[in-house]
């Protein structure tokens, strides 16, 4: 197939984790998304998903990783880490690169912390070690719009929390059509994946983090705040933080190296 494109699952007990791969290369990239995981699954979106890695696939294999599906009420983030450490054991890694962006950094974590034999090096980006009052302005209000189904306006303030200034101006025209775009027959996943964030506190085990670490975030981050960014580095033992000025939460899709700067560390 194409870039060795792949869609998957891995059996778990009670249910499957979704996951795509791609490149054939020995070195092992595991990638953990964030809470837009809770509308839509990466399942069957393999070759829609591989842009960003294909300069990279000859020396890694790259694989995107879901939730569990289904996703239980009261699923923490601890328990998504250990989903995780199965997945991979189940897929005969038994060691990887890990890249955790915002929800998926959370896990990512707790999958250092956890299982560290398994982590080779930690890229967290526009993530926090902790709830802080910057989650905390946006998390329970979209919550609030899963229940009343408003999925329009869920996106918008979605986009206009991660964006910059000039990125919206182009984006904006296109909020009109929100209302269609990834709208899920239930907001049940989004849910329990919003609330296991309000819970989430790994501050004091970061220190047992003893991988390479690169942490990535955003300057102007309005959904985690820049000071979570610096709040890891303060905690993880070695770790390197690069913020990109100007910059909010999805500077991984507008900064232009993100994906290099990445595999350049790993």
């Amino acid at each position: 197939m194409l870039w060795h494109a792949k869609n998957g699952q891995v059996p778990l007990d009670g249910g499957t984790m979704p996951y795509v791969s791609f490149g054939s290369g020995p070195k092992k990239l595991a990638i953990l998304p964030g809470l837009s995981d809770g509308l839509a699954t990466v399942a069957g979106k393999a070759l829609l998903l591989v842009g960003p890695y294909k300069p990279y696939l000859n020396d890694f294999t790259v694989y995107l990783f879901s939730r569990r599906d289904p996703l239980p009420q009261g699923t923490s983030i601890r328990d998504m880490a250990a989903d995780q450490a199965a997945a991979l054991k189940a897929l005969g890694i038994e060691r990887a690169n890990l890249l955790g962006v915002s929800e998926g950094g959370l896990i990512a974590q707790y999958l250092a912390i956890d299982h560290p034999e398994l982590v080779e090096k930690l890229v967290l980006a526009f993530t926090a070690p902790c709830v802080n009052d910057v989650i905390l302005s946006c998390i329970p209000g979209w919550m609030d719009m899963a229940r009343r189904g408003d999925h329009k306006a869920l996106m918008i303030d979605t986009a206009e929390r991660s964006y910059s200034p000039s990125y919206l101006k182009k984006y904006r025209k296109m909020y009109p059509f929100l209302r269609f775009v990834g709208k899920p027959e239930t907001y049940d996943r989004f849910l329990v994946n919003a609330q296991a964030i309000l819970s989430f506190d790994a501050s004091a085990e970061l220190s047992n983090i003893a991988c390479p670490t690169l942490i990535l975030g955003g300057a102007e981050d309005r959904i985690v705040g820049a000071d979570g960014s610096r709040a890891l580095a303060a905690r993880i033992p070695g770790s390197a933080l690069y913020l990109y000025p100007g910059l909010g939460h999805a500077a991984y899709e507008e900064a232009g190296d993100f994906y290099e700067r990445v595999f350049r560390f790993l």
